[in-house]
């Protein structure tokens, strides 16, 4: 090899993950020219001299690059971990440096030439269709199976791409994909499933050469997040040699003779199939890091070699350790500060820390693999080494963030009936069921949903009615349940049955961490019902242990006592606030369907109930004044009045219809809630005019939450309750007691 020190690089690129390949040509002593539109590019700062001009402007590129080397020659051209073959191509034609040809670098950066070009050489693809406009989708769909991805034809990151279920998702996913596409062609190709591959190679004198295969880990479905990846991978032998020929096949026949590859390979069920094939290195700190450090082989240098016409040398690892790289994510919101950097890089086996992210940005849910904070780079003996320095590095890095920033209505909407899926909630602008997804098992009611309907109805018939001539107030929404305080008298109400009614778009687990967790840190308390499954109450009650006991427990009204009285202890062992059980649920659906009995009872075997635990005890489902006096009688802690969101039984009353003649029987005696049809904060003033102390949210909730996790709820509670002091301020209300009956005018009554 002949020495190249003094020669001149031009490297396409200057952000992060280009900052190694110029910092290697510099160990390297070549004169770097590094090309960005930024020019407060950091590629800039410790390159030799700069180029501002856009990486994927080809003509604009080619034309300064030919002006450069008026002055100056360049031996080489070069790109590392961006979507730039093209102009790389066009440069080293036009200064005839060695390269690939431009169609060559088109059909390795274009998906739809690239598919095109792979499926003539015979190469294992998945079935696929260019896409300009929605009907092309449409049509598309004659010759292509469910589930299927879509995708820019031309950009990288995964930006853009997105799974698609069924036919109701396309056009949503149209939508998402055409915002990151920057001519408007898409693809749609069948969804392959499978573990995914990131293969690095290099292509010289007739030979491809195969320096590096890791395991993706990719998470967050319909969106492809690839949140780290683990070097090497741990496939089989059998396996990572059927890599290896199909890249190099794939590799021959998009014409990369010359230089990087990067593929993405999926291992599926009908054998290895290429996802995508790049002419360039990998980005994602897989070429430039984890490759090094688990081999101790210089890839940057290895290329820059090739680029200058060199053959590479030292390709044989020295090391064989296990290297990672994980993806660090901030919660959603407006990030506040950064805390433990520093902790974090003396952490044993963290060899780099990145932060993309800065105090004042604001944090979005991922959509793509740009959408992140930071990555951390660590290297080990073992997988299980490495993963146990990351789980020390979570607990160091801190991402303090203010969520009230992080999501709008709209997005948390969009994510819901994403995640939900077409048969289960389409998360309608009037959530009333009267144009429902589903019924039960779903989020939707039974029968003709009349009671669902009803619930909203009722509400709607009363007006809120304004008074002026007064003097100003300022609300307070703050109050107490059974001596707890809250921020809003606004509560969760019991929901279970995430896989059963809500798609599995989580787990049960997840959903009760989560919703506990949110109404406890926005001072409100969430209840949690023990589920129609006999062992699903443990899953709650760990969620109430987590967050100190701070929630409550609905039980069903099982006939089996025993079953409820091991429900009673454990809630007290584990320092749960409240107890109570939802005497509606006799006919409840779930229960009938897994032959689980449950039952009504007198006052006296209700009572001996109750005396089964020291815990405040609450009754959930009442719906008439008798019931009501009874419990005051039974000496229950609470009542809620409930129909339970019309999932019990159809042709039921609103609760906004009952409440006024519950409430003039137990008012003042115990506290009074209400559920059903609740719907923003005007809602919640009605409710607590027509009797209720505070009120419960199921449905919302659980929208907000599958659609935004804690950022959705805490929008949703402070939509709510900004709303709930709005129509207390017309009203002249200060304070909840305040709040009366005549405050509310009845469309029809008066």
């Amino acid at each position: 090899m002949k020495s190249v020190e003094g020669k001149t690089i031009l490297i396409i690129g200057g952000g992060l993950l280009q900052v190694p390949i110029i910092q290697t040509a510099k160990t390297m002593r070549l004169h770097t020219v590094v090309a960005d539109m930024n020019p407060a590019s950091i590629g800039f700062q410790i390159a030799d001299e700069a180029i501002v001009m856009s990486t994927k402007d080809v003509e604009g590129m080619v034309r300064e690059s030919k002006k450069f080397a008026q002055n100056t020659q360049i031996h080489g051209v070069i790109t590392a971990g961006t979507d730039a073959s093209m102009t790389v191509a066009a440069v080293a034609s036009a200064l005839q440096l060695p390269g690939i040809r431009f169609v060559d670098a088109e059909a390795a950066s274009n998906k739809v030439k690239m598919r095109q070009r792979l499926k003539e050489f015979g190469m294992p693809i998945p079935r696929f269709a260019p896409v300009w406009s929605l009907q092309d989708a449409k049509d598309a769909l004659d010759s292509l199976t469910f589930p299927l991805v879509m995708k820019p034809a031309d950009n990288m990151g995964a930006r853009g791409v997105i799974k698609v279920n069924n036919k109701d998702d396309l056009p949503t996913a149209f939508r998402h994909a055409k915002r990151f596409c920057p001519t408007g062609e898409l693809i749609l190709e069948e969804y392959m499933e499978g573990p995914e591959l990131s293969v690095d190679a290099l292509a010289f004198q007739g030979q491809i050469r195969m320096t590096g295969i890791a395991d993706r880990i990719i998470e967050r479905e319909p969106y492809f997040i690839e949140v780290g990846h683990n070097m090497p991978s741990a496939m089989s032998k059998e396996v990572l040699d059927e890599v290896e020929r199909v890249m190099a096949g794939g590799m021959r026949a998009l014409g990369i003779h010359l230089g990087a590859g990067k593929g993405d390979i999926k291992v599926t069920k009908e054998g290895v199939k290429i996802g995508e094939i790049a002419a360039r290195l990998s980005g994602g700190f897989m070429s430039a890091f984890t490759y090094p450090l688990s081999t101790g082989v210089n890839l940057n240098r290895a290329a820059l070699l090739i680029s200058l016409g060199e053959t590479p040398d030292n390709l044989d690892p020295v090391l064989s350790r296990v290297s990672i790289e994980r993806s660090l994510l901030s919660k959603p919101g407006k990030l506040v500060s950064i805390g433990g950097i520093e902790e974090t890089k003396k952490i044993d086996g963290v060899s780099e820390v990145f932060i993309q992210s800065k105090p004042g940005d604001i944090i979005k849910e991922p959509t793509n693999n740009i959408d992140k904070s930071g990555h951390v780079i660590i290297v080990a003996d073992n997988l299980k080494d490495a993963d146990l320095v990351f789980e020390k590095v979570k607990k160091s890095i801190r991402f303090e963030v203010d969520e009230q920033f992080s999501v709008t209505e709209k997005e948390i909407n969009d994510q819901a009936r994403i995640r939900f899926g077409k048969d289960i909630c389409w998360v309608c602008k009037q959530c009333d069921g009267s144009n429902c997804a589903s019924g039960i098992p779903g989020m939707g009611g039974v029968g003709r949903m009349e009671t669902f309907h009803d619930n909203s109805a009722a509400l709607s018939e009363y007006s809120i009615v304004p008074g002026y001539i007064r003097n100003h107030v300022f609300p307070e929404i703050q109050t107490q349940f059974l001596g707890y305080d809250l921020k809003t008298p606004i509560m969760a109400a019991p929901m279970t049955g995430v896989g059963t009614n809500m798609n599995f778009v989580m787990t049960d687990a997840d959903y009760a961490n989560m919703v506990v967790r949110s109404f406890v840190q926005n001072g409100s308390l969430a209840w949690l019902g023990d589920g129609a499954s006999p062992e699903k109450y443990k899953i709650m009650l760990e969620a109430l242990k987590k967050s100190s006991g701070k929630g409550i427990l609905i039980c069903k009204p099982r006939e089996d006592e025993s079953m409820l009285v091991d429900r009673f202890q454990q809630a007290e062992s584990d320092g749960v606030f409240a107890l109570g059980m939802d005497i509606d649920a006799v006919n409840f659906k779930t229960m009938v369907q897994k032959n689980l009995s449950s039952i009504t009872r007198p006052l006296e075997r209700l009572i001996k109930l109750k005396e089964k635990t020291k815990l405040p005890f609450v009754l959930k489902g009442i719906m008439n004044p008798e019931d009501a006096k009874l419990a005051c009688e039974g000496g229950f802690s609470a009542i809620v009045v409930s129909n339970h969101g019309g999932r019990v039984l159809d042709g039921m009353p609103g609760t906004a219809r009952v409440l006024p003649k519950i409430a003039e029987v137990v008012k003042g005696k115990i506290p009074l809630l209400v559920d059903g049809g609740i719907r923003s904060g005007m809602d919640v003033f009605k409710m607590i005019a027509l009797g209720a102390d505070a009120v419960l949210l199921g449905r919302p909730v659980a929208i907000s939450l599958v659609g935004g996790e804690d950022a959705g709820v805490r929008f949703l509670l402070q939509k709510y309750s900004e709303e709930l002091k709005q129509s207390m301020s017309v009203t002249g209300a200060k304070t909840l007691v305040d709040i009366k009956r005549t405050m509310l005018l009845h469309k029809l009554h008066g």
